[in-house]
């Protein structure tokens, strides 16, 4: 049985039904895979483009791309890169490669070349699985990586429709497709091989399933070494927080990228491990209507989850005529990847009947290290604007930012950095020794954000501590401010950065996009007047500029970073 961690403050206001502590079983990815389709071998495990695939067809898929890769002389310890959109190939891809203890890392395929050259030569990818249709940025750099396999594969390749509509759909450009090199490999070629695994051992806790590479949110992205250990503890994790009301059979939405270790964990490994379906959109679609309607029609019956960011939240809230759409099939959703505003938490509630909650984890923890009950203890009452309590078997303090040693008291006073302990942390950064022993220090992972904890163990995020403002010697955190300002009538989204000031330090920038109805009706002076009425004065941005748009990551982050070095940019001579 796991170990108890003894008195802790959040167990005040612990769920009922939601264990402390679960048994995490020594398994890799591939086996567990391999259990759930040997107990629910007729249940759909993937739904893609109305086309549905079985747990018994998608086992013998793995078994069959797993073979080949052993025959190709990729082996135990080798690392497969993937640039994939959801798909049934990205999720055939992983699996296989953990069914041979071979390493995989998914690279954006949005990513523009040198970004695809510094993840394939950080990671020594020895195969590369890559989508026909985005091949051409990658195909810039492929010589000057240790490449030695290169495996095309269409959107359409594992849909089941007829070749004749394949053929059909590319030549009059509705399936999207690219050229590939003489010398590729076809997926489809792959998956023909007879099944016969090699003998591999696999030790869970210590080999490394996934390099998972951070966002670059705040610089060049470093690859997370996620063991199966891991990546099954946090999806059993997130099983058990669930409780015991999602049934097998449900399914997981997949609009966020499985890319990203937010919808790999709680999409991808959470359906296998509940022997549900995933429901995968290739990209996030253009109106939340074909959202709406995929949801209508496959979740009759059977109940949805959906792991999503304040922005698709958002996005949907937005959208006319959703109504319209039956979706009481999605009665649970968790919000990650950034603060979810109290406003598009609540509309969303009231629009589409789902509960969210809102989460917290990071690359380095699988992600998820805590999240708002799905259900309340009785006599404890919704705390809005927490990240919530720590998921079952993590442990967590907050310790000050000076010396990382002290740990701090309880209460809004008791500001520190956010630490996190359990078996979803990471084993360290690949070939990062130095960066791994600043992150990792006697087993706790130092988070890089700035939170505190009150009395009762709900954990509140201020800001990273990268982003700390100095303004006149007073500490602003921009995420308060964005939170604050988010409430205003006329934004629609808002991203606020320091910038460096000779007579005060730094001084506050925000960016401001506006809602449709509102563009030419308010202008910047005007947000500035009403942040002096409803902010006191040291978190008053002093510059508003308006935007069509944020950057951000394909999980909907706002790229702040990007915001602040194209302000740097302005200032330096030319």
């Amino acid at each position: 049985m796991a170990q108890d961690l003894g008195s802790r403050p959040w167990y005040n206001d612990w769920p009922e039904g939601v264990p402390k502590m679960i048994d995490i079983p020594d398994i890799g990815l591939g086996d567990l895979l391999r259990d759930t389709a040997k107990q629910y071998p007729d249940n759909k495990a993937i739904i893609f483009l109305d086309s549905v695939m079985s747990y018994r067809e998608l086992d013998d898929c793995v078994d069959r791309l797993a073979t080949a890769f052993d025959q190709l002389g990729v082996k135990k310890g080798d690392v497969v890169a993937m640039m994939l959109p959801n798909s049934p190939q990205f999720v055939i891809t992983f699996y296989a490669c953990q069914r041979i203890g071979v390493t995989i890392t998914a690279i954006n395929p949005t990513y523009k070349p040198l970004e695809i050259k510094h993840q394939l030569n950080d990671s020594g990818a020895k195969a590369f699985v890559v989508l026909d249709s985005v091949y051409a940025a990658a195909g810039k750099v492929l010589d000057q990586t240790k490449v030695k396999h290169l495996i095309g594969t269409n959107i359409v390749d594992q849909v089941k429709i007829s070749p004749f509509k394949k053929f059909l759909g590319k030549l009059l450009k509705k399936i999207p497709s690219g050229e590939m090199p003489a010398n590729a490999l076809k997926y489809t070629d792959l998956l023909k091989t007879a099944p016969n695994l090699p003998k591999v051992t696999i030790n869970p806790a210590e080999d490394v399933a996934v390099l998972q590479y951070t966002g670059g949110t705040t610089g060049t992205p470093k690859g997370g070494m996620l063991t199966a250990r891991n990546l099954v503890a946090n999806a059993l994790m997130g099983r058990a927080w669930i409780g015991g009301a999602f049934p097998t059979g449900g399914g997981y939405v997949g609009v966020l990228p499985l890319f990203h270790v937010f919808a790999m964990t709680c999409v991808m490994n959470s359906a296998v491990v509940n022997g549900c379906f995933q429901l995968l959109f290739p990209k996030p679609p253009d109106s939340m209507l074909e959202w709406a309607a995929q949801l209508e029609k496959w979740g009759q019956g059977t109940q949805l989850m959906m792991p999503g960011v304040a922005v698709l939240f958002n996005k949907i809230n937005n959208t006319q005529g959703i109504e319209k759409y039956d979706l009481k099939s999605l009665v649970k959703c968790m919000s990650g990847a950034g603060p979810l505003p109290r406003e598009v938490q609540l509309t969303f509630e009231k629009k589409i009947g789902a509960l969210v909650v809102e989460g917290y984890g990071l690359t380095e923890s699988s992600p998820v290290t805590h999240a708002n009950p799905f259900t309340l203890k009785p006599g404890v009452e919704r705390v809005m604007g927490s990240i919530g309590l720590p998921f079952p078997n993590t442990d967590v303090k907050i310790m000050d930012l000076e010396t990382g040693a002290q740990q701090m008291p309880y209460g809004p006073e008791g500001v520190g950095e956010l630490c996190i302990k359990g078996p979803q942390v990471m084993k360290g950064y690949f070939n990062k020794p130095e960066e791994s022993a600043r992150t990792l220090r006697d087993g706790w992972l130092y988070t890089g954000d700035i939170a505190y904890m009150d009395e009762r163990g709900w954990t509140f995020i201020m800001d990273r501590a990268k982003d700390l403002v100095k303004f006149k010697g007073f500490s602003v955190f921009p995420k308060e401010v964005e939170d604050y300002m988010f409430s205003h009538p006329d934004i629609l989204e808002v991203a606020v950065v320091g910038l460096p000031h000779p007579k005060v330090g730094e001084i506050l920038k925000a960016f401001v996009v506006l809602k449709p109805e509102s563009k030419g009706k308010v202008d910047e002076q005007a947000i500035i007047e009403w942040c002096k009425e409803n902010m006191t004065h040291y978190k008053v941005p002093s510059v508003v500029e308006f935007r069509e748009e944020l950057p951000k990551t394909m999980v909907g982050k706002v790229l702040r970073r990007v915001l602040k070095e194209e302000e740097l940019s302005k200032a330096k001579p030319a």
